[in-house]
C-alpha cells in the first residue's frame, strides 16, 4: 500500500520543524523576519512618518520609577496618551500620563502633561493653566469622553491605587471630581473605554484592571537565570474589571455585578464596538496570559462573556496570550468588524476574523501576520488607512517588559503592516526614520493634527521622549472625514456604525470606545479613497436606533453630521 504524497509532505514538515525549531535563536529569527519583509507597498507608495516631538522643546518624559530599583511589575505597563480638542478651538490637543515612582514602601505619582495645539505643529504646555497638576497616583492610562453631553470632552486618568477624573469646565480648565463622581475606588486601572452600554444616551465607563501586586505581594524574580528582574504576570492573580454606569447627574455607580462582569482577568486593553451588528455596544478585553474576554450586550447593559465559545479568547493553539493592544478593522472588506490584538514575544499577533454574529476565527497564519516573527512585545496599536488606498493597515509600537531578556531587545522598532488584499506584509524602514529606530513603546493614539486627511499618530514611550508622528506619505488618493454629533445618542456617538457607499463597494467604520493601549484617539471617522473611486452616499446607524441616509459628502474635508431628533424624510428606524 503506497503512502499518500500529502502525508509524506506532512511528515517531512514535522521533521524539519523538530530539527530546526529547537535550535532557532533570536538572531536567526530576526534575519528571517527581515528577509521576508517586503520593502515598498503594493501601490508603490511607502507610508512615511516624521517625529515632530523634538520641535516642541519639551523635557517631559514618562517615568516608571526604575531608578528606585524595586523591580516591580507596576513598572512595566508604561503610560498612555489622549487626543482630543479640549477647548474646542478646532485644533486637536494632547495629554500624556506622567507615571510614578517608589519610596518607603509606597508609590508616588509624577505629573501628567496637557499640550494645547496652537497651529503649525506647535504644542504648548497648558497643564498649569488648565488646573491639571494633581498627581495623586502612579498613573498609567487615559481616555477622553463627553460624559455629560455638554460638548466638551472630559478625561479619566487610570493608575495604581485610584483614578483621577477631570471634568472639562468648558473654559480651558478642568475640575478634579473623582470622589464626587464615584470614580476613585479602583485598585489598579489600566485601559479605560467610554461607551453607552445600557442605551440611555449617556457614556458609561469600562475600566480594565490588572493584577494584585502590592508591596505585601512583591516576590523576587529572575526571568534570565542569575539576573534579578521584574516578575511575569504568572506570579500574580488578576483583578476584576469595573463598569461604572452614568446616572446623568454628574455621578456614576459601580455596575460591575449588574452588568455581569466575570472575575480575575488581567486587563490591559479594552475596546467597545458593535461586534455582532445588533446595534448595541459590545466589549472586548485583552488580558495578560489568561483568556481574553468577549462581552456581548443584550442592549440593556447586561453583558454575557462568550470569549471561548466565540473563538476570541485564545490563539489557534487554544493558548492564552499576553495580550496588550487592541483595535477593530474590516481587513477583508466584508462589512464585519474583525479583531486585531498585539501580543507578547514568542506569540503571534492575533487577527481574529469575524464570520458573523461575533463568531471569530484566529487567522494570523493565513494572512501573513506571523511572517513578522515572534520577537516583538506589542502594546499600542491602531488600524487605519494611512496611505489612502482604500483598506486599513496596522501600526504597532513595541518594547519589552523585562529589563534583561535573552529573547528580544528591551527597545524595539515600531511595526507597519500593509494590507494587500487581505494579507499583511511588514514594511521595513532604515535608521533615518522613526520607524527604523528602537523605542520603549507603550501608548498610541490616532489623529489628524493638521487636517490634511493623512492620519498622524501620538506615541507614549517610557524613559524615552514621546513622539508626534506626522504622516508625510505621498498618497494620491482622496479622503473623507465624518464627525458625528449625537442628540438622542451620546454626544460622542460612540457605538455608531457608518457605511460609506462607493463605486468599489461599501466600506464600514465605527465610532469606537477605548482601543489601542492606555490611550484614546480622534473620534472622527476616516476613509481613504484610491484614485478614481467615487462616493455614492453614506448610511449612519446611530446608537439610538435612528438610521440616517446622507446623499452627498464633501471629499477631502471633515463632514459634520448631527443626529436627527425625529424620524423624517430620508430617515428610518431599526437595525441595519
Amino acid at each position: 500500500m503506497s503512502v499518500p504524497r500529502t502525508w509524506m509532505l506532512f511528515c517531512a514538515g514535522l521533521c524539519l520543524c523538530f530539527s530546526g525549531c529547537q535550535s532557532e535563536t533570536a538572531e536567526t529569527e530576526q534575519q528571517a523576519k527581515e528577509s521576508a519583509a517586503i520593502e515598498p507597498s503594493d501601490t508603490g507608495i511607502r507610508p512615511e512618518f516624521v517625529d515632530l516631538w523634538p520641535e516642541q522643546k519639551s523635557e517631559f518624559v514618562y517615568r516608571n520609577g526604575r531608578d528606585a530599583k524595586e523591580l516591580a511589575i507596576l513598572e512595566t505597563l508604561g503610560g498612555g496618551t489622549a487626543v482630543f480638542d479640549y477647548d474646542r478651538d478646532g485644533e486637536l490637543d494632547l495629554f500624556y500620563t506622567g507615571g510614578g515612582t517608589f519610596e518607603e514602601q509606597a508609590t508616588h505619582g509624577y505629573p501628567s502633561i496637557l499640550l494645547r495645539q496652537e497651529g503649525e505643529w506647535k504644542f504648548r504646555d497648558r497643564t498649569g493653566q488648565a488646573g491639571m497638576e494633581l498627581a495623586a497616583f502612579y498613573s498609567n492610562g487615559c481616555s477622553a469622553g463627553d460624559y455629560d453631553n455638554d460638548g466638551f470632552q472630559d478625561l479619566i486618568v487610570t493608575g495604581y491605587g485610584g483614578s483621577i477624573f477631570w471634568r472639562n469646565m468648558g473654559d480651558g480648565t478642568f475640575e478634579e471630581t473623582s470622589v464626587e463622581a464615584g470614580l476613585r475606588d479602583c485598585f489598579w486601572g489600566s485601559s479605560a473605554g467610554w461607551g453607552d452600554l445600557n442605551g440611555d444616551g449617556l457614556l458609561d465607563l469600562y475600566l480594565a484592571q490588572y493584577a494584585d501586586w502590592s508591596f505585601e505581594n512583591h516576590p523576587e524574580c529572575q526571568l534570565t537565570p542569575g539576573v534579578p528582574d521584574v516578575c511575569s504576570p504568572h506570579s500574580f492573580k488578576g483583578v476584576r474589571d469595573l463598569v461604572f454606569y452614568n446616572r446623568g447627574d454628574g455621578t456614576f455607580y459601580d455596575a460591575s455585578d449588574e452588568a455581569g462582569l466575570v472575575p480575575e482577568g488581567k486587563g490591559l486593553g479594552v475596546i467597545m464596538a458593535d461586534l455582532d451588528n445588533d446595534s448595541d455596544l459590545d466589549v472586548y478585553v485583552c488580558n495578560d496570559a489568561v483568556e481574553n474576554f468577549l462581552y456581548l450586550n443584550d442592549g440593556r447593559g447586561k453583558l454575557e462573556e462568550v470569549g471561548i465559545i466565540n473563538g476570541a479568547a485564545v490563539d489557534d493553539r487554544a493558548t492564552p496570550n499576553g495580550s496588550m493592544g487592541v483595535d477593530i478593522l474590516d481587513y477583508n472588506l466584508d462589512g464585519l468588524p474583525d479583531l486585531w490584538v498585539a501580543n507578547y514575544e514568542k506569540e503571534a499577533f492575533a487577527l481574529y476574523r469575524n464570520d458573523g454574529e461575533a463568531q471569530f476565527l484566529h487567522i494570523s497564519n493565513d494572512t501573513g501576520v506571523t511572517s513578522i516573527g515572534s520577537l516583538f512585545v506589542g502594546f499600542g496599536t491602531v488600524c487605519a488607512d494611512f496611505d489612502l488606498d482604500g483598506d486599513e493597515d496596522v501600526f504597532v509600537v513595541n518594547g519589552h517588559v523585562a529589563y534583561y531578556s535573552l529573547n528580544s531587545p528591551f527597545r524595539q522598532k515600531p511595526l507597519y503592516l500593509e494590507n494587500r488584499g487581505g494579507r499583511f506584509a511588514q514594511i521595513q524602514y532604515d535608521e533615518s526614520s522613526y520607524l527604523g529606530q528602537s523605542h520603549t513603546g507603550r501608548g498610541l493614539a490616532l489623529a489628524d493634527f493638521n487636517d490634511d486627511g493623512k492620519l498622524d499618530l501620538a506615541v507614549s514611550n517610557f524613559s524615552d521622549p514621546p513622539a508626534i508622528l506626522r504622516n508625510t506619505t505621498q498618497a494620491e488618493g482622496n479622503w473623507i472625514f465624518v464627525r458625528l454629533i449625537g442628540i438622542r445618542s451620546n454626544r460622542d456617538a460612540v457605538g455608531a456604525r457608518l457605511v460609506l457607499h462607493t463605486s468599489l463597494g461599501d466600506k464600514v467604520r465605527q465610532v469606537k470606545g477605548g482601543g489601542s493601549y492606555l490611550s484614546s484617539g480622534d473620534l472622527r471617522v476616516h476613509w481613504g479613497l484610491s484614485e478614481g473611486v467615487t462616493v455614492d452616499g453614506l448610511t449612519v446607524y446611530w446608537p439610538s436606533g435612528i438610521q440616517q441616509e446622507v446623499k452627498s459628502l464633501q471629499l477631502n474635508a471633515t463632514n459634520l453630521l448631527e443626529e436627527p431628533v425625529s424620524i423624517g424624510a430620508g430617515l428610518s428606524s431599526g437595525s441595519p
